[in-house]
């Protein structure tokens, strides 16, 4: 008699990475905003100067939530409690008492802004990050439409939908799907490239879709699609950060903009119309998260899986997620068109 699979409960709840807690233009100058992290919460701030900043939440004089009634001052975050400040390094700088300042120091997170959005970087021995996720240009494109919920799930197993290939038909009812590009994984980054059919807008006929996947560790993954019939290009970032135990707060955002070399695009997808296409847009990509929300809630995490053919790289991705938890190193620092 065949022993049944397991799933593995040992599957760490934080692996290390960059992971996005909120847009940029969620926080303003001199604005504090809090948000649950990794099994916590951290304090996010703006200073007048325009930094964004991310901090623990609890005061080191006396445990003060700096998360609620802490205000910003100058390049400072002000406790509500005593007054203490603390620069964005975490040193105090500055008690209402006027004598020498305490040691007392304010634990402090890596934060970029990058794209519209504000990432933190956790690493669960707090070393400083070795990898980076690339800036975009955002010239050209529309404001980001969004879409922020909570929901059971891990970073690994929502960024492993993007070697999956079987789900996207049993799915999301995508067509045809073939791989234009292999996947290749180069340190913390996955790429590959997707061809599909797919009914886009309303009465429009099906089109062929290509997309590009970019996976940068396990929180952030960016999706470039282009619509040649439409001479439309999209960006979609699809953001999973873990707040507890197999609970994410997952972001996903759209930008629009016309194929460059698309001359009819260029001259009608632009302004007010462009916001109103990507909006539009959107409403299916909201639709497809919510359907992998279902799967994702309800599912075990299974290792080993019994992998089939026609699944897509599964195998090759699970050891290359291996390098983003503690002690644990990647099998290959490169591989190409990998499909076990």
């Amino acid at each position: 008699m065949m022993t049944p699979v397991q799933p593995d409960t040992a599957l760490p709840a934080y692996p290390n990475g960059w992971y996005a807690v909120g847009f940029a233009d969620e926080l303003p100058r001199r604005g504090v905003l809090v948000r649950r992290f990794m099994g916590g919460e951290i304090v996010l701030y703006r200073t007048e100067g325009g930094a964004a900043c991310a901090v623990e939440p609890h005061c080191p004089h006396l445990g003060a939530h700096l998360g609620h009634g802490g205000r910003v001052e100058g390049e400072s975050l002000r406790c509500p409690f005593h007054g203490f400040c603390f620069d964005r390094a975490g040193a105090c700088v500055s008690t209402p008492y006027g004598k020498r300042l305490p040691k007392a120091r304010l634990g402090t997170h890596r934060v970029r802004e990058q794209s519209g959005l504000l990432l933190v970087f956790h690493d669960a021995e707090g070393r400083a990050p070795e990898w980076e996720v690339p800036p975009l240009d955002m010239s050209g494109w529309t404001p980001l439409s969004r879409r922020t919920t909570t929901l059971r799930g891990h970073p690994q197993e929502t960024t492993e939908n993007s070697v999956d290939v079987g789900h996207l038909a049993v799915v999301h009812g995508y067509r045809g799907v073939t791989e234009v590009t292999p996947l290749e994984m180069r340190g913390a980054h996955l790429t590959v490239r997707y061809a599909f059919d797919r009914r886009t807008l309303g009465p429009l006929p099906r089109m062929r879709i290509e997309f590009t996947i970019h996976a940068h560790g396990l929180g952030y993954s960016l999706v470039e699609t282009d619509v040649p019939e439409l001479g439309v290009q999209s960006r979609q970032f699809v953001l999973a950060t873990p707040i507890g135990d197999r609970q994410i707060t997952m972001r996903i955002a759209l930008g629009l903009r016309a194929a460059p070399d698309h001359r009819w695009a260029n001259r009608i997808v632009r302004g007010p119309i462009a916001r109103a296409l990507a909006e539009v847009l959107m409403l299916g990509f909201a639709a497809d998260a919510r359907q992998d929300h279902v799967i994702w809630g309800n599912k075990r995490y299974l290792s080993p899986p019994v992998l089939a053919e026609g699944d897509g790289p599964i195998g090759a991705y699970r050891r290359w997620a291996r390098q983003f938890y503690p002690g644990r190193g990647a099998d290959a620092a490169v591989v190409t068109g990998t499909t076990s």
